[in-house]
């Protein structure tokens, strides 16, 4: 069979987009952009972002209009792969947004660039069907990341975060690759259905064991899951504020979407069972433990913090918890429960940054007290900040409530209340409940509390207000309407 070159291009229309927009980037800054004044660099590189990131945007839409095997397998085009592309050019589309009125880079250029080049990587690892494109798609993004997180010169915190994320980032490297080694030693290839196929001659051998542990462990990190969750508060702390957006939002979306089809699509025959008091051994039995732990650990973090960053962390480790819920139940349920809830937390959480931008622009956001009186400060913000927050505590009819539903139905259906899976979404449930208690002190300072003496009104940039409206609207739109996003499935 001859390579189909003409289907390889139209795949990786979206990925062609944003590498292209990234040196047009750069090679305009390069050429008149440093000419300019610092406000009108950033907005005109932002610009040149974002028509780079609605080509992408419009690429996903026409190479999704075919599905299938793409170049002999090594991508795939169905509706994970198109939902996830479009989900994560969106995140980085609102990133982008937010940073064209709070950005103070000198290197705005250099910014843009490589949040195109991170959504590169993102994408491909949404269509990725191959273990050896799925790691360079991973590292791509990852080391994207680790840049991006150091990227604020001035601040010591920003470069303490650079490191711990690298340092982490490289032994989940190292985890994932020798993982995959293995894998392909086990079964000759790198195909993610011919893996399959050969683990289901082959059954649960000790080498797979340790290939699973492996690989466990690095998507671990890339979700920040318990124990491997370190490095998420001091990189949420310390790094920008937009950069930290993009990895608690477009990262976990393109890292789940990549991690459940490498477990169903490659690994389903490992995946043994908790769904009985009698335990399969495999992988879902493990995933069940970290979500567990991740549930735990990131909720009752959460209840400790003052800073208002690393409480961001922390519930994102135990959004963490939530989701691997939805990769188990993905099996009989699909991928888009796990979708719409990953989309939905990825929603509310660029937007939570987006306002924490704002205010650090017009003059510091560290902790849960320099939210004090916002509503008076700026109606605006508190509005859209009572939206995101109230959607990452899962209030109806908000989008955060149906994500966290449709995960916890999809889990309960594997075998009710009765089994290990079903005791593990009541524990999710009731720690909802828990997490509930420590968004409502932000919204508290926020909505009730009267704000200092002499505090300034803030103003919001244009671009800034545009991406909060706009977020707020998606999430009480998929809320209302959650079938504008399971439909895609």
């Amino acid at each position: 069979m001859s390579p189909d070159y003409t289907g390889l291009t139209r795949a990786l229309l979206p990925e062609a987009a944003l590498v292209l927009g990234a040196l047009v980037v750069l090679g305009f800054d390069l050429v008149a952009g440093r000419k300019l004044a610092p406000e009108a660099r950033v907005r005109l590189n932002a610009v040149l972002a974002i028509i780079a990131l609605l080509s992408a945007l419009g690429g996903t839409l026409l190479a999704g209009a075919t599905t299938g095997p793409v170049f002999g397998g090594v991508l795939t085009l169905d509706p994970l792969s198109c939902a996830s592309r479009l989900g994560v050019i969106v995140l980085s589309l609102l990133t982008v947004t937010l940073c064209a009125g709070t950005l103070r880079q000198r290197q705005p250029a250099e910014f843009f660039a490589i949040v195109l080049f991170a959504t590169s990587g993102f994408t491909l690892m949404a269509a990725a069907q191959q273990l050896l494109l799925v790691f360079l798609a991973v590292e791509l993004a990852s080391i994207s990341l680790y840049v991006l997180a150091g990227f604020d010169e001035k601040r010591p915190e920003s470069a303490e975060a650079a490191m711990k994320y690298f340092l982490f980032g490289g032994m989940s490297a190292a985890f994932l690759l020798f993982g995959f080694s293995l894998i392909y030693g086990l079964t000759g290839t790198i195909q993610l259905d011919e893996i399959s196929n050969q683990l289901a001659l082959q059954g649960m051998t000790p080498l797979l064991t340790i290939a699973l542990v492996m690989v466990l462990a690095a998507f671990g990190f890339k979700a920040a899951a318990a124990p491997f969750h370190l490095w998420a508060p001091d990189v949420y702390e310390g790094a920008p504020v937009s950069s930290a957006a993009l990895i608690a939002s477009a990262s976990k979306l393109a890292g789940f979407t990549v991690f459940v089809r490498l477990l169903w699509s490659g690994l389903a025959f490992a995946s043994g069972s908790a769904t009985t008091s009698h335990l399969v051994v495999g992988w879902v039995p493990v995933v069940a433990m970290i979500s567990a732990a991740s549930l735990l650990l990131g909720n009752i973090g959460a209840l400790a913090q003052t800073n208002l960053r690393r409480l961001l962390a922390y519930s994102a480790i135990a959004h963490a918890g939530a989701m691997l819920l939805g990769v188990i139940a993905a099996g009989r349920a699909g991928p888009a429960p796990l979708f719409y809830y990953a989309a939905t937390y990825g929603l509310a959480t660029v937007g939570a940054f987006g306002v924490i931008a704002v205010i650090e622009n017009a003059g510091g956001c560290t902790k849960i007290t320099d939210l004090t009186g916002l509503h008076r400060r700026s109606p605006l913000l508190a509005v859209c900040l009572m939206i995101f927050v109230l959607s990452l505590a899962g209030i109806p009819p908000l989008a955060g409530f149906f994500g966290k539903f449709t995960v916890f139905a999809a889990a309960l259906q594997l075998g009710g209340l009765a089994g290990p899976v079903g005791w593990l979404t009541v524990l999710a449930i009731f720690l909802s409940a828990v997490a509930l208690y420590y968004y409502l002190v932000i919204l508290k300072q926020a909505l009730v509390a009267a704000p200092p003496a002499n505090a300034p009104k803030i103003a919001t940039p244009p671009a800034a207000a545009f991406a909060l409206l706009f977020t707020a609207g998606l999430l009480l739109l998929f809320g209302v309407a959650p079938s504008l996003l399971l439909g895609l499935f």
